[in-house]
C-alpha cells in the first residue's frame, strides 16, 4: 500500500513538473482556470432569473479532497456566469476550451455543457443570464432520452444577413457512461481545424467551413432549387409499369385456397378416438369454503389425459392440411420497363441569393463563461475550468487535476465491480460492451440509425441481463450495412424511430432544455389486491 502511495506521489509530481514550468515560462498561454480551491462566492454571479432555481454548492468531489461546483438538487434549472478580465479572441491563434465534470449519481437525463458568452453589449447582464443569453460557443456534454452527446454548437453571424444562426457539429462524440471524471477539450485551430478530445483522446475532427462536419454548414450552397420550377403534368417517375399486352392464362384459378387437406393421409395407429385430450383433475377437491348458492355448483379444474400422452393423439382425427399446388393467387399483370419513364423530378438548380464566401468563420469574442444548463440529476461536479492559447497547457493540467482523479476513481471502482453480487451493478464486461457500443452508434454512416441504436442501448443500461443480445442485435445491423455498402444492392431503408419519452425544447438561442418524463409504470400486478373470487367451470 505504502509503495503505491509513493508512485502516485511520483506520477504527480511528474505531471506537475511541466503545468509549472508552463505557468512561470508562458504565463500568457493560460488565459482563464478556475479550480474551484476556493468558494466561488463573490467571484461567480447565480443568475437572479425566477426560473433558475437550482442550488448550486461548492463541495468536494466524492472520495477526494478536490472542490468543484456542484449541481446539488434535481429537476432544477441552473444558471451562473464567471465574467473574464478581458474579451478573449477566438479569430488568432490556437484557443483551447477545456473542462472537467464528473456525474457522481450518474446522468439519466441532464446537460452538463458551458456556454462561451459575448461580450455584455450584446444584450446581457449577469443577473439576468439565461437560455436567451448570446453565446460564441457551447460545448460540453448533454445526455436525454435519445440524446446522447458533447455538443458543439458555434453562433456565427451570417455576413449578408446579419442573422446570428446556430451551427451544430455533426456526429459528435458520445457521453461516457458511468459515474468517474471525465474532461473534455475543443481545440479551436487558425486553420478552421476543430478538434474534441474526451479524457485527452480524440474523438472527433472537423473543419468549420465544410458542409460535411456542420449542421447547417457556415457557407451556403452556391446554388439551391428553384422554388418556383414545377413538374410538369405529363413527367413519368414510374421505372416499371404493369404489362398492357400481358393476358392471364386460362388455366389460371385465383379462387384456388392456398391449404387443401392431404387426401393420402392415414389416421396413425393407436388412436384413442374416444378419449377426451382433457379430463377432471381426480386431485382436486372442491373447496371448503365453496357455497353453490353463490358460486354455482363446483366442478374439477381439468387436466391433460395421461392416456393422450401414451398415444398418437386423442379426440376426433382430421386430415392435415397440406398446400394446395393448383394455388397460384391473385394474377396481375408482369411488370416492365416504362417507355415514358424520365427518372425522379428535381427542380432546377438556380444561382443562391444568400451565397456568400469565407475564408475564416467571425468568431465573436468570448466575455463570460456560463453554465446553464436543465437537469434530473444532483451530483454534477464542475472543476478545471480553462482557456487556454497552448495545447500543452490543457495536456498539463489534464494530467496534474484531472488525471489522478480519473485514475482513483477508476481503481475504486474496479474494487467496488469485484465485490458486487450480480444483480444490481453492471460488470466490468458489460461496461466493456457498452462503451463498444457507443463507439459503433458515433460511425458516420450509422448516423440514420443512430437514435435506434442509441435506444436500444438505453434499454440495455436499465436491464444489464440483455446486454449480450442488445450487442449482437447492433453488430448485425452494423455487418449488414458494412456487407451493403461493399456489394451493392438496394439502399437499406430508414429504421422508424419511437417517439422520445422525454422532448427537448430549444429557444430561440436552441439550448434552453424544457424536458419533461412520463414516469408511468405499467402495474404488472395489476388485479392482484382485487377482492377473492372462486374459480367456475368458466374459468377453467
Amino acid at each position: 500500500m505504502e509503495a503505491k502511495k509513493n508512485l502516485r506521489c511520483f506520477l504527480f509530481l511528474l505531471a506537475v513538473a511541466p503545468l509549472l514550468q508552463l505557468c512561470f515560462c508562458d504565463g500568457d498561454a493560460t488565459v482563464f482556470y478556475e479550480s474551484f480551491d476556493e468558494s466561488f462566492d463573490g467571484r461567480w454571479v447565480v443568475s437572479a432569473n425566477e426560473d433558475y432555481q437550482g442550488v448550486w454548492k461548492h463541495e468536494k468531489s466524492e472520495g477526494h479532497d478536490d472542490y468543484g461546483l456542484l449541481v446539488s438538487e434535481k429537476a432544477r434549472k441552473y444558471g451562473i456566469v464567471k465574467e473574464l478580465d478581458e474579451p478573449v479572441s477566438l479569430k488568432d491563434g490556437t484557443v483551447v476550451l477545456q473542462y472537467d465534470v464528473r456525474f457522481q449519481d450518474g446522468l439519466e437525463c441532464g446537460g452538463a455543457y458551458i456556454k462561451y458568452l459575448r461580450p455584455q453589449e450584446a444584450g446581457w447582464t449577469p443577473k439576468g443570464f439565461d437560455s436567451e443569453s448570446p453565446y460564441s460557443i457551447m460545448f460540453g456534454p448533454d445526455k436525454c432520452g435519445a440524446t446522447n452527446k458533447v455538443h458543439f454548437i458555434l453562433k456565427h453571424k451570417n455576413p449578408k444577413s446579419g442573422e446570428y444562426v446556430e451551427h451544430h457539429l455533426k456526429f459528435p462524440p458520445s457521453v461516457p457512461y458511468d459515474k468517474l471524471s471525465h474532461v473534455y477539450t475543443a481545440v479551436i485551430k487558425p486553420d478552421n481545424e476543430l478538434r474534441i478530445l474526451v479524457d485527452g483522446e480524440e474523438k472527433k475532427k472537423a473543419n468549420f467551413l465544410s458542409a460535411e462536419d456542420f449542421e447547417p454548414p457556415l457557407i451556403p450552397p452556391k446554388t439551391i432549387p428553384d422554388p418556383d420550377d414545377k413538374k410538369p403534368e405529363d413527367w413519368d417517375e414510374r421505372a416499371k409499369i404493369p404489362d398492357p399486352d400481358a393476358v392471364k392464362p386460362v388455366d389460371w384459378d385465383e379462387d384456388a385456397p392456398m391449404e387443401i387437406e392431404d387426401e393420402e393421409a392415414v389416421k396413425p395407429e393407436g388412436w384413442l378416438d374416444d378419449e377426451p385430450e382433457d379430463v377432471d383433475d381426480p386431485e382436486a377437491t372442491k373447496p371448503e369454503d365453496w357455497d353453490d348458492d353463490e358460486d354455482g355448483e363446483w366442478e374439477a379444474p381439468k387436466i391433460d389425459n395421461p392416456k393422450c400422452a401414451e398415444a398418437p393423439g386423442c379426440g376426433e382425427w382430421k386430415r392435415p392440411m397440406k398446400r394446395n399446388p393448383a394455388y397460384k393467387g391473385k394474377w396481375s399483370s408482369p411488370l416492365i420497363d416504362n417507355p415514358n419513364y424520365k427518372g425522379i423530378w428535381k427542380p432546377r438548380e438556380i444561382p443562391n441569393p444568400d451565397y456568400f464566401e469565407l475564408e475564416k468563420p467571425d468568431f465573436e469574442p468570448v466575455a463570460a463563461i456560463g453554465i446553464e444548463i436543465w437537469t434530473m440529476q444532483d451530483g454534477l461536479l464542475f472543476d478545471n475550468i480553462l482557456i487556454a492559447k497552448d495545447e500543452k497547457v490543457a495536456e498539463s493540467i489534464r494530467l496534474s487535476t484531472w488525471k489522478p482523479k480519473f485514475e482513483d476513481e477508476k481503481e475504486k471502482q474496479k474494487e467496488e465491480e469485484d465485490t458486487a453480487d450480480q444483480d444490481g451493478h453492471l460488470k466490468g464486461f458489460q461496461k466493456k460492451v457498452f462503451e463498444l457500443l457507443y463507439k459503433i452508434s458515433d460511425i458516420p454512416f450509422l448516423s440514420d440509425y443512430k437514435l435506434k441504436i442509441l435506444d436500444l442501448i438505453e434499454k440495455a443500461e436499465k436491464q444489464p441481463n440483455i446486454t449480450i443480445g442488445v450487442f449482437v442485435a447492433i453488430v448485425a445491423v452494423f455487418l449488414t450495412l458494412v456487407l451493403k455498402l461493399l456489394f451493392g444492392g438496394k439502399k437499406v431503408a430508414k429504421p422508424e424511430t419511437r417517439k422520445p419519452e422525454t422532448t427537448e425544447v430549444s429557444g430561440s438561442e436552441g439550448t434552453s432544455h424544457e424536458k419533461s418524463e412520463e414516469n408511468e409504470e405499467k402495474d404488472e400486478t395489476a388485479g392482484a389486491a382485487a377482492p377473492r373470487r372462486r374459480p367456475t367451470r368458466r374459468d377453467n
